[in-house]
């Protein structure tokens, strides 16, 4: 290589290096503690974040009663999403700021099996009741989903019924016993996890009325070390392409 093709490619070479110490230096970084039912959606939500703006998002998943629990207990984040009665105590105790706590996705319940399990039709009330009933296993968790699904149990007056069948876990635990189960067990949860879940199929949502609807907020923490950035990534999640995003991806 001659002394003028050598320079030629030193200097595009420091000019993509340049370029790239630019664009990492220009690019502001955040931290996003979310509720886990959100985490199909949210995932694809940041991704379009990414693209659009070049700052980076870390992000951590946990039910919301954890995700309260951590950062009462010291640990930092940026922005915190979760159920408005979390977001609440969390601004009491003010580790988040007041102000305004947009509700930026709602997630439905649904039931599901093994993939190669019936395919069940539970479109209505008396055909999802019939499903419940002839379950050998039911699962579902032990917060607000499944405190939602045990009173929908109540009120088609098959609770007592169906209780020796009736398996209660962790919100990450209910797929296992499915998984591992070979009769003909359901798992009833948030409608994008059990739509992701590899080996689960998801049967539909609850139907009519029986249906819970769980809403989600996104909270600035009072001690955001990006505040301006924190606060830019809300307004994005309200912009109707995040929103379009998040009804693809089961979270409207």
């Amino acid at each position: 290589m001659n002394a003028r093709l050598r320079c030629i490619s030193l200097s595009t070479f420091v000019a993509g290096a340049l370029l790239t110490f630019t664009a990492t230096v220009g690019a502001a970084g955040i931290m996003v503690m979310s509720d886990s039912p959100l985490e199909p959606a949210l995932s694809k939500v940041v991704d379009l974040y990414r693209q659009q703006t070049h700052n980076q998002v870390s992000l951590v998943f946990d039910p919301s009663p954890v995700v309260k629990k951590r950062i009462e207990g010291g640990e930092a984040a940026d922005v915190v999403i979760v159920q408005p009665d979390f977001a609440e105590d969390l601004t009491k105790s003010g580790k988040a700021s007041a102000g305004e706590r947009p509700i930026i996705a709602h997630v439905g319940v649904g039931l599901g099996n093994r993939k190669d399990s019936p395919a069940y039709d539970i479109s209505t009330v008396e055909k999802f009741k019939n499903t419940l009933l002839g379950a050998d296993l039911l699962v579902f968790n032990s917060v607000k989903s499944g405190q939602a699904f045990e009173s929908t149990l109540e009120r088609l007056g098959i609770a007592e019924t169906l209780k020796p069948k009736i398996v209660r876990t962790t919100p990450n635990g209910i797929f296992e016993p499915v998984l591992k189960g070979n009769g003909n067990d359901i798992v009833a949860g948030t409608i994008p996890l059990i739509a992701t879940t590899p080996g689960i199929k998801l049967l539909g949502p609850l139907p009519g009325d029986l249906q819970s609807i769980l809403a989600y907020t996104a909270v600035l923490m009072a001690n955001a070390s990006q505040r301006d950035t924190a606060e830019g990534f809300i307004k994005f999640l309200m912009s109707p392409n995040a929103r379009a995003t998040f009804a693809e991806n089961g979270a409207k």
